[in-house]
């Protein structure tokens, strides 16, 4: 497995980000029972430059938390059959040539963020880092929220995997 982390941003958060993020990206790699070695980029951020991203990739002119970008098209959440199906075709569509590795995509963290909302739900900045991880995974393996049924099983997915983890509010 491999977990390439940037910190981009100015603002430092005072807390073992790495740790946080591996643990909780290997646990839903883990949970969601991936059967490939993966690698997942993760990237932290200031609200300027997510608020581009943002901006440039979903057409939304404002900050926010967290963006993930898949590396597979899933057909159905997690159907890792369908990427076997395939694979004679795009293998080099989704996995790295150097490592044999599955891309499952990469996150980009907002630090100011994690530490606003850390506050407004009065929680810790561990715990919304882990949380938004936790998400943004869920995303890499296609699960989405834009229905209530949707977002049900992706919340739920979210709060089993740091339950896992002890990361509760």
């Amino acid at each position: 497995m491999t977990i390439n982390i940037e910190y981009e941003a100015e603002e430092k958060l005072n807390l073992n980000y790495e740790k946080i993020i591996t643990d909780v990206v290997n646990e839903a790699v883990d949970y969601e029972k991936c059967p490939y070695e993966a690698e997942v980029n993760v990237t932290l951020v200031d609200s300027e430059s997510i608020h581009e991203i943002n901006k440039e990739y979903r057409n939304i002119d404002s900050p926010t938390d967290v963006l993930s970008f898949p590396g597979v098209n899933y057909v159905t959440p997690s159907d890792f059959d369908a990427i076997e199906d395939e694979l004679e075709n795009n293998a080099e569509d989704y996995f790295n040539p150097d490592t044999g590795e599955l891309l499952l995509g990469d996150i980009v963290l907002c630090v100011q963020k994690i530490k606003e909302q850390a506050d407004k739900y009065g929680h810790s900045e561990k715990r919304e880092l882990a949380f938004l991880t936790a998400h943004s995974m869920m995303h890499l393996f296609g699960y989405d929220h834009m229905t209530p049924e949707e977002s049900a099983v992706m919340e739920a997915k979210q709060k089993e995997v740091l339950d896992r983890l002890g990361i509760t509010r």
